[in-house]
């Protein structure tokens, strides 16, 4: 771990939907040997195993963004010095509604979900989430994906034997409720729960990391993203090539950790140190 006296000295990993914190598991163990405590918060309900989520997914049913941002909030409000937050898929939102309200000393998205106002929505992306938004009547259930349906959104680069042992693993239902309330909040008067203010100074630095193989969430949606923000605030954008949405568990997953955290230690020190860190 850095040595600098301002550098975070705790990660807060946030999973997306479909999975759960068990999906971040190589990047505890990689961060927890570099000396980091390491914070994987489950949605409310979502405490138990992926099996039990799967047997019974009425704490799926009953999640609201706005419960989800509150118990983020008060984890990460809990802990003694501003962490550094990652999030991936739906955690990536959740990670720039975290900064947008004061939270965290930097930020990183993988693949991240937009926020509201991003209008990209790349085909790939309709076929991804047609399974959940093609149907009404699953504005209030929680839908899984059948594992042809999680090979194409999460693994389409994965070889079939991987993607079909991660699906095993890690794959719950989502939210019919809150992608619903997602996939229309650019269409609904007033701001929505995924808001945020484009426009705020005091949001700490941001990076997106994008798969250009992702069908979920295509670079597509993470360059719109971020040219939304038009605060003084760092925000960046890479991608890697031939990643798919699965980026925690992806061969090669190693290099993608390891440059998420030099980043964000790098922008939130120079950020306490009041420096300008250049791109």
């Amino acid at each position: 771990m850095s040595s600098e006296s301002t550098a975070p000295d705790t990660i807060v990993l946030i999973h997306g939907f479909w999975v759960t914190p068990r999906s971040w598991e190589h990047w505890i163990t990689r961060y927890e040997q570099r000396g980091y405590r390491v914070i994987t918060p489950a949605y409310p309900g979502y405490e138990v195993e992926v099996e039990a989520l799967n047997a019974d997914p009425s704490p799926i049913e009953a999640a609201t963004i706005t419960g989800i941002v509150e118990h983020l909030e008060s984890v990460v409000g809990d802990l003694d010095s501003p962490p550094i937050l990652m999030g991936h898929s739906a955690g990536g939102a959740f990670t720039q509604i975290l900064l947008d309200h004061g939270f965290g000393a930097a930020g990183v998205a993988l693949n991240s979900a937009p926020t509201e106002g991003v209008p990209v929505v790349p085909l790939s992306q309709i076929k991804a989430t047609f399974p959940v938004l093609g149907n009404p009547a699953n504005r209030h259930k929680a839908v899984g994906y059948t594992h042809e349906q999680w090979h194409y959104a999460f693994t389409n680069t994965f070889t079939e034997e991987e993607s079909k042992a991660l699906y095993e693993r890690y794959h719950i239902p989502a939210s019919g409720s809150i992608l619903f309330e997602s996939a229309l909040a650019n269409l609904q008067p007033g701001h929505q729960g995924t808001w945020v203010d484009y426009h705020n100074d005091r949001r700490a630095p941001l990076l997106f990391i994008a798969g250009t193989e992702d069908h979920l969430m295509p670079p597509k949606v993470q360059w719109s993203n971020a040219k939304h923000y038009k605060s003084d605030t760092v925000t960046e954008v890479v991608e890697f090539s031939g990643k798919a949405h699965l980026l925690p568990a992806q061969q090669g997953w190693e290099e993608i950790a390891d440059y998420a955290l030099a980043w964000a230690v790098r922008h939130a020190t120079a950020r306490v140190a009041g420096a300008t860190t250049p791109a």
